[in-house]
């Protein structure tokens, strides 16, 4: 087989496949171009979650008419001349092949003007390069891009629905917002106008970009160490989340992925959170620019550090010193184990969750699928109690530390988890509502208004339909706001906010880990509208619960894997008491 050589135009679309992953690839190529060339507004205009069309349009410096066909080659820059260069990049893009890439793959339109001169206009067209014709002037720059990926259909079909690629889209303009605060930025999808940021603080960035409750939850934080800077915000216990993705390190005014500076951010709240819960923080990390490597990958959200593990310690003390404020207020506070379930011990456990459904990765998909198999052997060795199910008396039936159900059969003692049995009522029951029967309702006595950040509101938007189906009754007000009319009959009366947001939480966290997108919703609010351990029930809801549980298809296990019941027989009592 000869060895040949490549064609340009197969170079550049191998080159592309790197550079231009999806549409939101393709809006950081063009806001990096925007930042570096000294805009402070940035508007931006996307069609069918980039696919059709995407519009970048800035005030900065301009391209001269003379350099426009440039701007479109591979391995053009303005941003380097030599190798020295190269170890001091004090630039968002440097590679000069963002531009030429995005034209082998897609439709490529250019106006820029430079101060003082008329607008010029060059277009990129089936791989093309058009004459420079004259063009309005708009003291900038506007890139238009349309039919992402006409010219390879393979890398077209990978892509998402247009809301996920729009969803997309919206947090890499968030993450650009995060770290440039007196930066205007907006995005308009579809004709809707999605973002509208003005020049402000960081701290009313922040809460622009998620809701008007972050900022007063805020703790800064400000660390200098030689020629180190780091500077930021992170949550206190009120911005814990049951799903990742409110974490932002920036380097330089880059967004970067670092699981070391996570790690030591995340080790700082151990005594502070639960297992799988995360915490909010925005840091900025200022240093020499020859004191780290951002050449790693196209995409350069991977950096090497010259001494990573400086750089992890000094953010590590650093937020942990931050912290001590919450600390402080906490009553009796004791720090405990990292091998233990729980970071949390305060003389009040009523409202604690005993049990968390959410996993940290893919690999604990597998780790559940052993539960439920172990699961499912226990309960094939529960032989009587279905048989008994009929036996059980409302007299015989009592909760034991608000946590356990207790009640006496025949062949002797069953006791049942509370919260995970209700789990599993309400995880099949939520599956049924989805294709039948709606779920019964209570209507609230004052409507509850309740506010969403952005990406709350976009998930909250995929399923409130089957919202509906289990029994909730909103409705919409304006883009981050709804109105709650009636809630599902299980859920208590004053925890609809705190549902709903749980709710949504546990099904970002989660849904990746269930066959279906209905059963991931099913099992999100099966585990949060339970009962939990340290809810005080009455005899009579005892005796519903254990009834609902029985007339379920798998009553002896959560959607999770965990078992419900255990049997302790007379025989093994009587053993225990060496009677036989």
């Amino acid at each position: 087989m000869d060895i040949l050589r490549l064609s340009e135009d197969l170079q550049n679309k191998i080159s592309a496949g790197e550079v231009v992953e999806r549409p939101s690839s393709v809006v950081k190529e063009l806001l990096e171009n925007s930042l570096d060339a000294g805009a402070k507004q940035i508007d931006i205009v996307i069609e069918q979650g980039g696919n059709q069309l995407i519009q970048v349009r800035d005030n900065g410096i301009g391209i001269k008419k003379v350099q426009l066909p440039n701007a479109l080659k591979r391995f053009h820059t303005s941003k380097l001349s030599n190798l020295n260069d190269l170890f001091a990049i004090d630039t968002l893009g440097f590679r000069g092949e963002a531009l030429a890439s995005i034209a082998s793959v897609a439709q490529v339109s250019i106006i820029s003007n430079v101060e003082g001169f008329e607008g010029s206009e060059i277009n990129v067209i089936d791989g093309n390069l058009s004459d420079i014709i004259p063009a309005p002037k708009i003291d900038g720059t506007q890139i238009t891009i349309r039919d992402l990926f006409y010219n390879t259909p393979a890398r077209k079909k990978f892509l998402k629905t247009p809301r996920t690629e729009a969803r997309k889209i919206i947090e890499t303009v968030k993450r650009f917002g995060l770290s440039c605060p007196d930066l205007g930025i907006s995005l308009v999808a579809d004709g809707k106008k999605i973002i509208d940021l003005i020049p402000e603080t960081l701290e009313d960035r922040i809460g622009s970009l998620f809701d008007n409750t972050y900022p007063k939850n805020l703790i800064p934080i400000m660390i200098s160490k030689a020629d180190f800077t780091f500077s930021g915000y992170i949550g206190n216990l009120n911005l814990i989340r049951k799903r990742f993705g409110e974490q932002y390190i920036f380097l330089n005014g880059r967004y970067i992925k670092d699981r070391l500076l996570n790690s030591g951010v995340y080790s700082s709240y151990q005594s502070l959170v639960k297992r799988g819960e995360y915490p909010f923080f925005v840091v900025n990390i200022q240093m020499p620019f020859d004191q780290v490597d951002v050449n790693v990958h196209p995409m350069k959200t991977e950096v090497r550090f010259k001494d990573e593990w400086r750089v992890y310690h000094v953010l590590k003390s650093g937020v942990s010193y931050a912290l001590t404020e919450i600390l402080n207020t906490i009553p009796n506070f004791q720090r405990i184990s990292s091998d233990s379930d729980s970071f949390f011990q305060t003389s009040n456990r009523q409202s604690t969750i005993e049990f968390q459904s959410n996993y940290k990765d893919n690999k604990n998909f597998y780790s559940n699928l052993e539960k439920i198999d172990r699961a499912k052997i226990y309960a094939s060795n529960i032989t009587s109690v279905e048989n008994e199910e009929n036996n059980f008396n409302i007299e015989k039936l009592w909760q034991v530390h608000n946590k356990y159900i207790v009640s006496e059969i025949n062949s002797g003692l069953v006791v049942i988890d509370q919260h995970v049995a209700h789990e599993r009522v309400l995880y099949e029951e939520s599956l049924q509502a989805f294709e039948s029967k709606v779920m019964s309702s209570q209507t609230l006595l004052f409507p509850e208004e309740i506010e969403f950040s952005k990406d709350e509101y976009d998930i909250l938007l995929e399923i409130f339909p089957y919202l509906k189906k289990i029994g909730f009754k909103i409705i919409e007000t304006d883009e981050s706001k709804l109105i709650v009319e009636a809630t599902p009959s299980d859920i208590s009366w004053g925890d609809e906010k705190k549902i709903i947001k749980e709710i949504i939480d546990e099904f970002i966290s989660t849904r990746k880990k269930y066959s279906s997108y209905k059963e991931a919703l099913a099992a999100s609010f099966a585990c949060k509208a339970a009962v939990k351990a340290g809810d005080q029930m009455t005899k009579e809801e005892l005796a519903m619960l254990v009834n609902r549980l029985f007339a379920t298809e798998h009553p002896y296990y959560c959607p999770h894997g965990r078992p419900i019941i255990m049997q302790l027989s007379l025989e093994e009592l009587d053993k225990r008491f060496e009677r036989i």
